[in-house]
């Protein structure tokens, strides 16, 4: 038997790999986006010091992909940090330090409408 400390840290631990699934899987389509399909970072990369000194292609080109690729560690750190806690208390203020700090360099590095370089929340 146990005494229900088990259960809440198997269920902590399935959250943390749902989150880094799902932060992995972003990463994926962000990757997709920035290299492939983005006009923004095709043309600070075909001139990237124009590029620095124009803050929309700058954002997209820099400062959105590396606030968001730290996020990413982030959440990384955090579920390693946890599941190597030696109390599930500890392992659950890790992940909320962790995990808080990613979500706010995420809502940071997001156009968000009404911004210099905003974005309409749905296109259609």
């Amino acid at each position: 038997m146990t005494d229900g400390r088990g259960s809440s840290r198997n269920r902590s631990d399935r959250l943390g790999l749902v989150l880094v699934t799902i932060v992995d899987i972003q990463l994926l389509l962000g990757l997709l986006l920035y290299l492939v399909l983005s006009p923004f970072t095709a043309s600070a990369f075909h001139d990237f010091g124009a590029a620095m000194r124009n803050p929309q292609l700058r954002f997209w080109a820099v400062e959105h992909s590396a606030t968001m690729m730290l996020a990413i560690v982030l959440v990384h750190v955090g579920r390693v940090l946890a599941r190597t806690a030696a109390t599930p208390e500890s392992s659950r203020r890790r992940q909320i330090i962790c995990f808080g700090l990613a979500t706010v360099l995420m809502i940071v590095a997001t156009p968000w409408p009404g911004m210099a370089n905003g974005r309409p929340l749905f296109r259609i």
